[in-house]
């Protein structure tokens, strides 16, 4: 449904050029051989070595900018690296060193660069529940660099560039160079599944080898599947983060967990392995959780962004999800969508010209008012487009311009609910600002008498608590709390 939002009006968000991450890593060193064991001369070696350090360099920086930079827990990175040794010398083949950084991001993902540098986003953290779990992600990418998939895929995609060049610049028939361009990216997928497949069946092989639960695999991708699941149902989840999702480019859950459990079998019976829950629930508490304040964050219906200093509140049964430069939310309902981002106005350039002008493409801007919002000059309008009825607001504050865009399906005009929104924008005082925390992972021992609900309720300004709990805990729905052990709940 926001689609309309993300072809139109989203063309500069930093986030949407993530999407293109897991193409680029797997295209880090291109070669005819792998990087990780050069063959020829001492003075062909050197070069090519220098070359690939420098491809590695350069994704280890879109991967910073694209992910929020680093994220700074020494707690939970000495966890990683004791996991990290454990599964290098247990390893099927070694390229010598491994060195992990986690990505302050929401997103739910890890990846593996050629040279042994491992990444994992601290949304992907918070799900796992013991050690053999977490061990299960960095064995599948260590996999991926051990089994030289990296290098595979590049050499992949470097021919089916080179495929479709000659169809369509060779035989002068465009039509045909895009239907081979077409399978050719069908076939990259196939292979791209396969090592997916691979990386699993060497994954379980290893932690096994290096002392953990071989089932911790098995049961981490079940949690995947359900975040997946949760996400989707919400329907807050932006089209980039369900593309940055680690499951959008991985084969189906289900399948993945046929084939770790069948392969965990081999090796052992359940119940046999580390999967020291408590060890790993100390590394990840205080972990943050969700959005960095400095992009702003949600608390239920509430934006606040603490380095802008301004707030506002969706409508009733809205649910808002926070980017880097923006704010999307969609009613409960799915017939309204709401976008909030900023832009500065250009020397010379009146608020009043400037929505005038029109910044929705597509959509012709009428009924031009100019109000106070916030005790600042503001401007409300409203537009038309296919399907769509729009409410437009601006508010400037400064040179920076805060915009505002609701959206109703149909002939509806959503006039009300967005005056409504407009008058709860607001700047906050520094003490508002400074009192905006990140929300954080932190553990509770139930009580007896504690269930679901009854911890749900200690996250009041989480969308769908229960369920979150659950997911976040690996709980069935109707699963009793035990007494005395600890579990995950997100508070500031």
């Amino acid at each position: 449904m926001l689609k309309l939002w993300r072809t139109s009006l989203s063309r500069h968000s930093k986030r949407l050029a993530a999407i293109m991450l897991p193409g680029l890593l797997l295209v880090g060193c291109l070669g005819d051989q792998s990087p990780l064991a050069p063959a020829g001369s001492g003075d062909e070696i050197a070069p090519r070595i220098n070359t690939v350090q420098r491809a590695a360099d350069q994704e280890h920086q879109r991967l910073l900018s694209a992910f929020g930079g680093e994220y700074r827990a020494p707690k939970t990175r000495a966890a990683l690296d004791e996991v990290v040794q454990r599964l290098a010398k247990a390893g099927e083949g070694q390229i010598g060193h491994y060195e992990i950084t986690i990505l302050n991001s929401p997103v739910v993902n890890a990846f593996a660069l050629p040279n042994g540098r491992l990444y994992v986003t601290r949304g992907l953290l918070v799900l796992a529940n013991d050690t053999s779990e977490i061990a299960s992600v960095l064995a599948h990418e260590i996999a991926h660099v051990t089994a030289q998939h990296a290098v595979e895929r590049a050499e992949k995609e470097a021919e089916s560039a080179l495929v479709s060049q000659v169809v369509s610049q060779v035989l002068k028939d465009p039509s045909q160079g895009a239907a081979v361009k077409a399978g050719s990216k069908l076939s990259l997928a196939r292979f791209s599944r396969q090592q997916e497949l691979t990386a699993d069946q060497i994954s379980v092989r290893n932690i096994a080898r290096a002392g953990y639960d071989p089932y911790g695999a098995s049961r981490f991708l079940a949690t995947l599947g359900r975040n997946t699941a949760f996400r989707s149902s919400g329907q807050n989840q932006s089209a980039d983060d369900k593309r940055l999702d680690i499951l959008s480019s991985h084969p189906q859950t289900p399948e993945r967990i046929a084939a770790v459990t069948n392969a965990a079998r081999q090796i052992s019976a359940p119940g046999i392995g580390e999967h020291d829950a408590n060890r790993w629930l100390n590394a990840i508490e205080g972990l943050a959780y969700g959005d960095d304040p400095r992009d702003g964050v949600v608390r239920g219906r509430r934006y606040l962004n603490s380095t802008l200093r301004i707030g506002f509140t969706a409508p009733e049964g809205f649910s808002l999800e926070a980017a880097q430069d923006m704010v999307i939310g969609v009613s409960a309902s799915g017939s309204q969508a709401l976008r909030f981002d900023s832009v500065t106005l250009k020397s010379g350039q009146t608020l009043e010209s400037y929505v005038a002008a029109g910044w929705i493409e597509g959509v012709e801007t009428t009924g031009i008012e100019k109000i106070e919002i916030g005790g600042q000059p503001a401007v409300i309008a409203h537009g038309k487009g296919t399907d769509w009825m729009f409410r437009l607001a601006a508010v400037q504050v400064g040179e920076r311009v805060y915009r505002f865009i609701l959206a109703a399906r149909g002939a509806s005009d959503p006039e009300r609910a967005m005056r409504a929104i407009a008058e709860s924008f607001r700047i906050l005082t520094p003490a508002e600002a400074q009192a905006v925390r990140p929300m954080v992972i932190r553990l509770v021992a139930a009580e007896a008498g504690d269930s679901i609900a009854s911890m749900a309720e200690r996250m009041p300004e989480q969308d769908r608590p229960g369920e979150l709990f659950q997911l976040l805990n690996g709980l069935d729905r109707n699963t009793a709390l035990t007494p005395g052990q600890r579990y995950k709940i997100v508070a500031e």
